[in-house]
């Protein structure tokens, strides 16, 4: 059972949001918060899998709710997936380094909320369709300058596991980065999770993140 908590300032939006998930045979809402400090409170208390969190709230935002959770040891586990609107976009990737597992819009279709939520606990490419990666480009471009620790941490990296970074960074799933590099799924699964035990990232969504701020994805590549 996925279990999953709500953070929306909105009733209205949590209510819709609950009865669409609880209406899942696999999928538990296991609480709510409207507000960023009780989000993070709910959150180190009920240890859900997924937290579905609003940028916007009052308290505390969502962005900082979402820093909170991602440096907590104990709430590795957990995958906040942050909800949107496209005037929100300057946050979005904020929110990524943060270390939300990936976003969506607040007016997404029922089956894509869905499969977010799914996705998320699975830990696979929630970043990989194309509106997303074009989003993607724009958050990076408007992000602030690359970090520069980021490039050095890559020497940890064989050349194979740069060429799979790149391809994350990109936004394909590992099926797509097999054909790409005409390998088997499984090996490219293998090279994604040792780049993410080199880099110290905890989830697919910091490998996009650190692909950028690396220089090895520069807006405008995505496809």
């Amino acid at each position: 059972m996925i279990t999953v908590l709500l953070a929306d300032d909105q009733m209205l939006v949590r209510a819709g949001f609950k009865a669409l998930l609880d209406a899942q045979a696999d999928i538990e809402v296991v609480g709510e918060a409207d507000n960023g400090e009780a989000a993070v409170r709910l959150t180190t208390e009920l240890l859900p899998d997924v937290v579905l969190m609003d940028i916007r709230m009052p308290v505390l935002d969502g962005l900082e709710a979402t820093r909170r959770i991602g440096a907590r040891a104990e709430l590795a586990a957990v995958k906040v997936v942050v909800l949107t609107t496209f005037e929100l976009d300057e946050y979005v990737f904020e929110a990524l380094r943060a270390g939300a597992a990936g976003f969506l819009v607040k007016d997404t279709e029922p089956a894509d909320l869905l499969r977010a939520v799914r996705v998320a606990v699975a830990g696979d490419a929630l970043l990989s369709p194309g509106v997303t990666r074009r989003l993607i480009g724009e958050f990076a471009a408007r992000s602030k300058a690359p970090a520069e620790a980021a490039g050095p941490a890559l020497t940890a990296l064989t050349y194979r596991e740069r060429e799979v970074l790149t391809l994350v960074g990109m936004g394909l799933s590992n099926e797509e980065i097999a054909r790409r590099l005409v390998v088997s799924p499984l090996t490219a699964k293998t090279h994604v999770s040792r780049a993410m035990v080199k880099l110290g990232a905890r989830d697919r969504a910091q490998l996009v993140v650190l692909a950028y701020e690396s220089g090895l994805v520069r807006p405008g590549w995505l496809g």
